[in-house]
């Protein structure tokens, strides 16, 4: 059976061997070490669902806990070695079945395959050809040890020889820029994260009504995740009503909605490890007031333009600049704020109503990783990226808001940048304030 119709992680083996063969020949002479997410408590030997590292997920779809990864860019044998927890029939009746280091080695096509608890004793001495370490400290790995041990090694043994490593770098340095640019394979991924997370918001609007509980529609949103295929949500979903609405990262979700109320809902499906991350802003009782109308108009405005800059060779700093100036000409025209508009820009009058950037990346981790800006200067977006785009106006209570007082409006897409342009991945869900409102209370009783 070839490596491209071996399944891992619900995707072809062949798309992480092609990675780690990229991230080997930019290794170079150094080596890389990933380790497994920790496993969580929430109390006692209460285990939380386990969600694997991004970056050693990226490289062999691998999901297991107690894992590391050793990549070895100077060696000429035995260049990718996984670490895993052995075989064991006791702790398998309580957590489930392992695969064990015999058959990872061959699912997820490594040279060497060995158990966990060698770890220890091997490590230092498969860092020893390394000029650098590319590695992560602070998150209590059982590989720390092991890199600083080499590290001492080469310090002391080192010198005659001329071996070892002598240095530590971020991973990120050599894996952001890789996973900054989605193959077919993780569009796809992300695609249909962003089609369930559509589904998820049509499912809760239809049952939204005066009275409800934040918690009940954020159980009817995540209940259709799950239904149709997801891991679960990608984050703690937001369901913010009233002035719950103004809080960025609302996740108590406790509070009644009441009639005449908005209610912003930021939520993501999870699936196959990467995730949709959607917005819409909807009345309560299915009918904009003209102050939440009005207000919900400057910020469509605001994400229909944006998006419509998107495109290869534009810079990111040049979308949020056109979010920003729309937005405040929309403050301005509603009498929020006064001046001229250049001079309102200049002086960042939006930032009390719109307090956050107009976008991020988006992928394995919701929040993705890849720098905005490169050499001092804001990048240019590049075809394959995938990113948010999410204005949003926010006016809580006892802050200079007038008659949009307790208001908190946000419209976030999931946008992949093509060659022609950008592509919404998520064009099913609408954003017209008419449709929006149409959504809301729809199923029958």
């Amino acid at each position: 059976m070839g490596s491209s119709t071996v399944v891992v992680g619900g995707f072809p083996r062949g798309v992480f061997l092609e990675r780690r063969k990229r991230v080997l020949n930019e290794l170079g002479k150094g080596a890389m070490v990933l380790p497994a997410a920790p496993v969580l408590f929430r109390a006692g030997d209460s285990q939380l669902p386990y969600r694997p590292d991004s970056e050693l997920f990226y490289l062999t779809g691998f999901t297991e806990p107690e894992s590391v990864l050793v990549l070895r860019g100077f060696a000429d044998e035995a260049r990718t070695v996984l670490f895993s927890r052995p075989r064991d029939r006791r702790a398998e009746r309580w957590s489930g079945p392992r695969v064990g280091p015999a058959h990872a080695r061959t699912l997820v096509s490594v040279d060497d395959a060995r158990p966990i608890g060698q770890l220890e004793d091997d490590l230092a001495s498969l860092l020893e050809g390394a000029d650098r370490v590319f590695f992560r400290f602070g998150a209590g790995s059982q590989a720390e040890e092991g890199i600083l041990e080499a590290l001492r090694m080469a310090r002391t043994k080192g010198t005659r020889r001329g071996v070892g490593p002598r240095g530590v770098m971020d991973p990120g340095v050599i894996l952001d820029e890789l996973r900054l640019r989605k193959d077919t394979s993780e569009v796809e991924a992300i695609r249909e994260a962003a089609a369930i997370t559509v589904q998820g918001f049509r499912a809760a609007f239809s049952k939204l009504r005066p009275g409800m509980g934040e918690w009940e529609l954020e159980a009817d949103l995540e209940a259709t995740f799950r239904r149709l295929g997801a891991g679960g949500p990608a984050f703690a979903s937001i369901v913010g009503s009233g002035a719950n609405g103004c809080v960025l990262h609302y996740i108590q979700n406790s509070r009644r909605m009441e009639a005449g109320e908005l209610v912003l809902v930021d939520a993501g499906a999870e699936f196959r490890m990467y995730s949709g991350d959607i917005s819409r802003t909807v009345p309560v009782s299915g009918r904009f007031s003209a102050e939440q109308r009005d207000i919900y108009q400057v910020v469509e405005l605001a994400r229909q333009e944006a998006i419509s800059r998107i495109r290869p060779g534009v810079r990111v700093s040049h979308v949020h600049a056109t979010t920003v100036r729309l937005l405040v000409r929309g403050l301005r025209d509603l009498g929020v704020i006064s001046g001229d508009e250049d001079e309102l820009i200049e002086l960042a009058a939006h930032e009390p109503f719109f307090p956050h950037r107009t976008s991020h990346w988006l992928g394995l981790d919701t929040h993705d990783v890849g720098d905005y800006a490169q050499n001092g200067e804001s990048r240019s977006f590049e075809v394959g990226m995938v990113l948010t785009i999410e204005p949003g106006l926010y006016f809580p209570p006892n802050q200079e808001g007038g008659s949009f007082e307790g208001i908190g409006i946000r419209i976030e897409d999931d946008i992949l940048v093509t060659e022609d342009g950008a592509e919404i991945l998520n064009g099913g869900l609408p954003t017209e304030p008419e449709e929006v409102a149409a959504l809301v209370g729809t199923e029958t009783e």
